[in-house]
């Protein structure tokens, strides 16, 4: 193995690390994330559980996350940066909030929609 091989492995070692100390942090500290958390598990565990939508539903709730934790790192960034009230960098925190509502709207909706027809199924078999 060269050395820019290795390097580069290192490299990559180290931004997982990263970015996993990232998700952690967020996860302990901001508790929609944690909320976002467990509707995902249990959004997975019902997609399983009818056999429908599996990978729309996980990829969808990989975006919601993702999108809060991007929303996340802008609204620390921007707490940093410029501790006061400021308009703008209100309107910038607001329009993060806001890409992580349509995320989490679009991913109810695309859930509804991946598997309705198996819950409404499986409902119609119980009460018949």
């Amino acid at each position: 193995m060269t050395g820019a091989r290795r390097s580069a492995r290192a490299g990559l070692g180290r931004a997982a690390v990263g970015a996993a100390r990232g998700i952690a942090r967020s996860f302990a500290e901001e508790p929609n994330l944690r909320i976002q958390g467990v509707v995902a598990v249990a959004a997975l565990a019902l997609s399983l559980w009818l056999g429908a939508g599996t990978a729309v539903v996980a990829v969808c709730c990989a975006l919601v996350i993702g999108s809060e934790l991007l929303n996340t790192a802008l609204e620390r960034l921007a707490d940093a940066l410029h501790p006061e009230p400021n308009a703008l960098v209100g309107a910038a925190k607001d329009a993060a909030a806001g890409a992580v509502l349509v995320c989490a709207v679009t991913a109810v909706l695309v859930g509804l929609l991946s598997m309705g027809p198996a819950l409404l199924e499986r409902l119609r078999g119980w009460m018949a």
